[in-house]
């Protein structure tokens, strides 16, 4: 599982380090992606096949669907942790996300995200513990 929140910045050929914490989790070669709210998502080996098996599942006919799977599909890519611990993010997916210097590498569970700094920062301030709180017993059902 990944956990944490980690500060580190893009070299000038788009390089990054994976937190040495997050690195044994995610193994020397993930997917990355698009992800949602404007930052990437990065994925195990392991995780995204579970992520594919359940995109397999959308209907084909469900236009939201199709677009669905287009999002995530067209902007995937399998990295490589190099030596010194870098991966490369391939320019559209930095123009995506907007990652120009400083990044935020947060752990979620079963994958990774990687946002710009300043997207992160505002996006945190947005995040109400009690108002998630309030809406949970919706998302779990209960």
């Amino acid at each position: 599982m990944f956990i944490g929140e980690y500060e580190h910045s893009v070299d000038a050929k788009g390089r990054v380090i994976m937190p040495a914490k997050l690195r044994e989790d995610i193994g020397e070669k993930f997917i990355l992606t698009k992800g949602l709210d404007g930052c990437l998502f990065a994925y195990s080996q392991k995780e995204w096949t579970n992520f594919e098996e359940k995109l397999k599942t959308l209907p084909l006919t469900n236009k939201n669907a199709r677009d669905f799977v287009r999002f995530f599909l067209s902007g995937a890519i399998e990295c490589e942790i190099d030596k010194q611990g870098r991966f490369l993010i391939p320019g559209n997916l930095r123009s995506y996300s907007k990652l120009e210097k400083e990044i935020v590498i947060l752990g979620v569970g079963t994958r990774i995200e990687i946002w710009d700094k300043e997207t992160w920062n505002k996006s945190e301030e947005n995040i109400s513990a009690d108002e998630i709180a309030e809406n949970m017993d919706k998302l779990l059902g209960i």
